[in-house]
């Protein structure tokens, strides 16, 4: 239970009840974060669902679903896209990326690589029909908070400290078999085969982009970690256009 809790808290803003902190629960909590992706798809779906009868334009709907992303996450995940995004962009050696990376301050590269993320993300949800989009709504979130822990088990720390570090230390193929699945079954029920196949899509997504951050940096961080959650929903969503023949 402490282990649910502890990735509910990282991973989203609802109104949960505090807990001590607690280093193995925390670690262990790897295993839940597709859960938390579940409940924020949920609540973005039922959001979408509600608003249906109202008529608004889908683009105004789109919008909504961004500022709804960013509330429930407290932009956690946008933030570590923005870091990872300066740092990678900066063209710098490795210890000079990590430290722009751990930098509160945002760059250009930083700001640049958010417009441009955000402004793929709303044109791929202002076209996408309502029923469909209900359904990768509650299935997008899970793969790609699935892949940050497939990247946090297969994948090294880049830093000897961070909370990264102690998510590296105590996720291990128990808390990855568990979070796949979860995420398998979710797919599963929410999109069928199709959903099959967009979570083996995410998965590559993230091992691919793993693989090579790892290269230049020597493995991840707190940050890439977001980085891949990011892009693996953007790609995942542009990857249903033609799974799910969604202009067709």
């Amino acid at each position: 239970m402490k282990s649910i809790l502890f990735a509910l808290q990282h991973l989203t803003r609802l109104p949960l009840p505090r807990i001590p902190f607690d280093k193995v629960s925390c670690g262990r909590g790897t295993a839940f974060f597709p859960l938390a992706g579940l409940l924020i798809g949920a609540i973005m779906a039922a959001v979408i669902w509600a608003v249906e009868g109202w008529y608004l334009p889908t683009q105004l709907q789109a919008a909504l679903l961004i500022v709804l992303m960013v509330v429930l996450t407290g932009g956690i995940h946008l933030d570590g896209f923005m870091d990872t995004i300066d740092g990678l962009f900066s063209g710098r050696e490795r210890e000079k990326c990590l430290e722009i990376m751990r930098d509160s301050r945002v760059g250009a590269f930083g700001v640049i690589g958010a417009i441009c993320l955000l402004l793929f993300k709303f044109s791929l949800l202002a076209n996408i029909p309502t029923y469909l989009l209900i359904k990768l709504l509650v299935v997008v979130p899970v793969i790609s908070r699935w892949n940050m822990t497939m990247s946090i088990f297969v994948f090294p720390y880049a830093r000897r400290e961070g909370l990264g570090a102690v998510y590296k230390k105590y996720c291990g193929f128990r808390e990855l078999l568990l979070a796949t699945i979860l995420t398998a079954a979710v797919c599963g029920l929410v999109l069928s085969v199709d959903g099959a196949i967009l979570m083996i899509s995410g998965g590559l997504i993230a091992y691919l982009v793993g693989q090579k951050v790892s290269r230049v940096l020597g493995g991840l961080t707190g940050d890439i970690y977001g980085f891949i959650n990011e892009l693996s929903e953007v790609l995942l969503l542009l990857a249903a256009y033609p799974l799910l023949k969604i202009l067709g």
